[in-house]
């Protein structure tokens, strides 16, 4: 009776465990499966937000693309494929994707000098060596953003090889479109007469031909080049002159990008030697030869509007040259574009006083009112017409002239009375 008792005791020991043991079952299952769902939830809520900001940043750039103009070629269709698969597909949408990341930085410029330098693209030249070349010249401040822009938009496949004129203040898209078009490979620049050296270096700069500094450097310095010896009207400047007068006025075709300053300059001196040549520049009537003819010419191409006028004041100045104008005091020119060439600026190159009485206060060896002779050198570069009128200048007694301001003509006169006169009827009116 005693062992029936102490098994049934057992067995009701088991019974309990075994009970236990499956409630504990049970509750770590119910644990599980909790821990399980909490898992789910945060990947799916990860996978929400990851979804959220790729339709949000794709249709961002969706709407930027599809708002660029039709006419810029190479950019990628942004609803073309974008729901393919395939691997082309998915390496441009993680590359559309990195990029978006970076969109601001797209539009900082490298620089703030707006000046535009000339950049070459060679033929066959792969779009990354360009944008470390790019980044290297100071264009863009990171060449892997810049390739990977030309990457998403297909502007790499739309680079033209040539020549480009690019500025620091340009943002990569705009240098990317840029890069779209080489510019052609001539310009067709007109130079007229009675520019001095900076306005044809404008000019120049503005057609992409060279660029100012290089330019004036160069005329600056004439025997620095290889082509000097060639010309013999140049043969008897100064060591330190300057071309200066001899920058023949025409229409040019130049090339684009010009490689060396004597490419530049070569065609106004060809153009010289042939208009004029060492034989022009003497024998004339005037007396004057060489780089003292051009200088005289220089100033009565600065003075003279209509083409009549141009052999009487240059008889003018030649009269007050040779001291037969008493009333002036002695052999001053007193011609007012030398002083105008004096104080002359960046974008005011011809300066023009209130009153004839500021030239006085300019001190200058240019400033013909306080120097006696002409001026140390040419201050324009005449054309044919106004070499020509100075080389065989009309003889004539007359000592002044003043502008009528009808069509740019003068009255002229013998003497000082007769001129302040007419300073009275006219005025006084600078060109």
């Amino acid at each position: 009776m005693a062992i029936d008792q102490r098994q049934q005791r057992v067995l009701q020991h088991r019974t309990r465990l075994e009970r236990e043991r499956d409630d504990w079952r049970t509750h770590l299952r119910g644990a599980s499966l909790l821990w399980s769902l909490l898992k789910v939830g945060t990947l799916l809520l990860v996978f929400g937000v990851l979804g959220g900001s790729w339709i949000v940043s794709s249709a961002h750039l969706d709407e930027q693309l599809l708002a660029a103009p039709r006419s810029t070629t190479g950019l990628i269709d942004p609803t073309a494929n974008q729901f393919s698969l395939s691997p082309d597909s998915i390496e441009k949408q993680i590359l559309a994707f990195s990029l978006r990341l970076r969109e601001d930085e797209l539009y900082i410029p490298a620089g703030n000098n707006p000046r535009p330098r000339p950049f070459t693209v060679v033929p066959g030249e792969a779009a990354r060596f360009i944008a470390a070349r790019l980044a290297a010249q100071g264009f863009i401040t990171d060449a892997d953003l810049f390739n990977l822009y030309l990457r998403v938009t297909g502007m790499e496949r739309k680079i033209e090889a040539g020549n480009f004129m690019l500025a620091e203040t340009m943002t990569m898209p705009e240098i990317a479109e840029a890069l779209q078009s080489a510019l052609f490979e001539e310009a067709l620049v007109t130079i007229p007469e009675g520019m001095r050296a900076e306005e044809i270096a404008e000019r120049l700069s503005a057609a992409n031909v060279i660029e100012s500094d290089r330019f004036l450097a160069a005329v600056r310095n004439p025997r620095s080049l290889t082509i000097f010896d060639r010309y013999d009207f140049l043969g008897s400047l100064p060591p330190d002159a300057s071309l200066e007068g001899f920058l023949f006025p025409d229409t040019y075709r130049f090339p684009v990008l010009a490689a060396t300053p004597e490419q530049v300059i070569r065609p106004f001196l060809d153009n010289f030697e042939q208009r004029v040549g060492a034989k022009g520049l003497t024998g004339g009537a005037s007396g004057l030869s060489g780089r003292d003819l051009i200088t005289l010419a220089s100033i009565v191409e600065r003075e003279a509007v209509q083409a009549d006028e141009r052999p009487i004041i240059a008889g003018v100045y030649l009269n007050r040259l040779n001291n037969k104008c008493p009333d002036v005091g002695g052999p001053y020119l007193q011609a007012d574009p030398t002083v105008q060439y004096a104080r002359g600026t960046v974008g005011n190159w011809w300066w023009k006083p209130q009153s004839i009485e500021e030239y006085k206060f300019v001190q200058s060896p240019y400033n013909t009112y306080l120097n006696p002779g002409l001026p140390p050198a040419p201050i324009s570069n005449p054309g044919l017409s106004a070499i020509e009128a100075t080389r065989n200048p009309a003889q004539t007694g007359y000592c002044f002239f003043v502008a009528t301001g009808e069509d740019g003509r003068h009255v002229f006169v013998q003497t000082l009375a007769e001129q302040q006169q007419n300073l009275q009827i006219y005025g006084y009116n600078p060109k």
